[in-house]
């Protein structure tokens, strides 16, 4: 079985993209954007996230049976989220 190599300057390139998006977050962290500010930074979080899975990790030419367990586990933490959303929003406020 082969596998495919990932060259060096790719993996410089990444880390680059990486600490570019470290500043940016923390360049928008002294910026008041109000609700989207939140959106923002989880969004940054997440485009770290599959450099990280999908270069370091070597899952972009991993085999499937990778991305099965990966796509496994993001659809059971969907559905943790879901139940836990769905168990907040159905509570009372409860007066102090």
């Amino acid at each position: 079985m082969t596998t495919r190599v990932i060259a060096p300057p790719t993996y410089y390139r990444v880390l680059a993209a990486l600490i570019g998006l470290t500043l940016l977050t923390v360049g928008i962290s002294f910026v008041d954007l109000g609700a989207w500010h939140t959106v923002l930074g989880l969004t940054i979080g997440v485009v770290k996230g599959l450099l990280v899975v999908l270069f370091f990790m070597h899952l972009l030419y991993s085999e499937k049976a990778n991305w099965l367990a990966i796509g496994a586990g993001l659809f059971w933490l969907a559905i943790l989220l879901a139940l836990t959303l769905a168990d907040y929003y159905t509570r009372n406020e409860q007066p102090y």
